[in-house]
């Protein structure tokens, strides 16, 4: 399954590119990957899938930025072989891959996440506006070696820590297309149950968990009472404390449900894989978090497999640089943003509303917790743009993919929000039928081709 392809060094400008275009890679279609120098001792590292579509040239269809949580998470990893790359961690072929459609751009973001490194931990991004900026630096680098995406419509998706480094990415786009510092032809982003309003969600838990029966008034009273206390650090702008006391509170959470799962509260857990979770917050707080938000799966030893396959046929057939490991830097890549973390970019939302002609959607899978539904509704709704009172009085609709309920939609204007039944926090991978109804709206590739 492990194919190698021709690694070249390419130097221009301030940026340096390993590449190989048009290269065998890993798995089924044409591929291309690289690092880009984002900064002094910054690589940024990044995996694009031609599109396999049934068209005259793979240029008639989108370029879709993918962009992982964590922040740390390997959107080459989970979004790729967990969510919708042509393969699943089992190597099987997977029939809702985007690359049927569209082409798919993976992006190890920030740095230290995935295939992405920096060369000593100073250089590691603290704050959101500076992930962004990598970000755009990082497609000057992909336009320089792949001019021909520069007139391709381009959408940006996202899911949990994804949506905040997301909202902002577009943002520092569109206003670098304007000043004329990068051609991109940037058309919409689409955030993934998203980490926008943070104190909202952590306060959103107990109610949900309550009314679902899987905490009674003492777990409720209990989650609460430590919400409270890292609302009290937000409202101080104590944010690494905030952060601290968020994941007090995630340790709360799991010992009153039981082991609840964040990512889809239905899903089954046991007892012991509880305790596990509880001990390792309660050792260490940052790390816990950490695999909280960055460990895609801890059932079946899910992250073992993609970790051995990322570390070994796919590290071997892409030619990673051997002082690269996939993920080591994931850790300390979380630990300098816990400034940052519990900060809401509500108001970056707004202003791609207020600011700019990108279309917005916001969806959201009813049965996650981490970044819950409820939430989702309260920010969105608290938002003020110009048409945010059409908004709230629009009507919402059905969302039906062949004659089946997926879930609801409501639009006005450029901004749409969709709620998906039978989906937790991974939409993608848990209604892929709903995933492909809105990427299908997003990027309008059905009206054009």
């Amino acid at each position: 399954m492990a194919r190698s392809g021709i690694l070249v060094s390419l130097v221009y400008g301030a940026a340096t590119l390993l590449v190989a275009c048009h290269a065998a890679g890993y798995g089924p279609g044409e591929q291309a990957w690289g690092y880009v120098d984002v900064r002094e001792g910054a690589h940024m590292f990044y995996w694009l899938y031609y599109t396999t579509a049934n068209v005259s040239t793979y240029t008639d269809r989108p370029l879709v930025i993918w962009l992982q949580g964590g922040p740390g998470a390997s959107s080459t990893g989970y979004g790729n072989f967990e969510e919708l790359g042509p393969l699943d961690l089992d190597n099987n072929e997977r029939d809702f891959t985007w690359v049927k459609d569209v082409n798919v751009l993976f992006i190890d973001n920030p740095v230290g996440s995935g295939f992405s490194y920096v060369d000593s931990s100073k250089y590691l991004t603290t704050d959101n506006k500076m992930i962004a900026d990598d970000l755009v630096t990082l497609m000057k680098g992909f336009y320089k070696k792949h001019p021909e995406f520069k007139t391709v419509p381009l959408h940006i998706f996202c899911e949990s820590y994804g949506g905040k480094m997301a909202a902002e990415f577009a943002l520092e786009l569109d206003r670098a297309i304007k000043k004329g510092e990068i051609e991109s032809n940037l058309k919409s982003v689409g955030l993934g149950d998203s980490w926008i309003a943070p104190i909202v969600s952590v306060y959103s838990w107990a109610p949900l968990l309550l009314n679902m029966g899987i905490v009674d008034q003492d777990g409720y009273e209990a989650i609460m009472k430590s919400a409270v206390k890292t609302e009290k650090a937000v409202n101080e702008n104590k944010w690494s404390q905030a952060t601290q006391l968020w994941g007090v509170t995630e340790m709360v959470l799991l010992q009153v449900s039981k082991g609840v799962d964040f990512y889809n509260i239905l899903l089954p857990t046991s007892a012991q894989s509880t305790k596990s979770q509880v001990r390792l917050l309660a050792k260490d707080i940052l790390g816990g978090m950490h695999n909280t938000l960055v460990r895609f799966d801890l059932r079946d030893n899910r992250d073992d497999l993609l970790e051995d396959l990322m570390r070994g046929e796919v590290s071997k057939a892409l030619n990673i640089p051997a002082n690269v490991t996939w993920g080591a830097q994931s850790q300390i890549t979380f630990n300098a943003l816990s400034g940052d973390f519990m900060k809401p970019v509500v108001h970056i939302v707004e202003q791609l509303l207020n600011e700019t002609d990108l279309d917005v959607a916001v969806y959201t899978g009813q049965l996650d917790l981490i970044c819950a539904t409820p939430a989702t509704v309260a920010w969105v709704d608290s938002m003020k743009w110009k048409s945010s009172g059409d908004y709230l009085t629009a009507p919402r609709n059905a969302m039906s993919v062949n004659g089946i309920l997926e879930g609801y939609v409501k639009q006005t204007g450029k901004f749409s929000m969709y709620w998906v039944n039978r989906a937790g926090h991974m939409v993608p991978a848990d209604n892929p039928a709903a995933m492909d109804y809105i990427l299908r709206k997003m990027t309008k590739y059905n009206e054009d081709n």
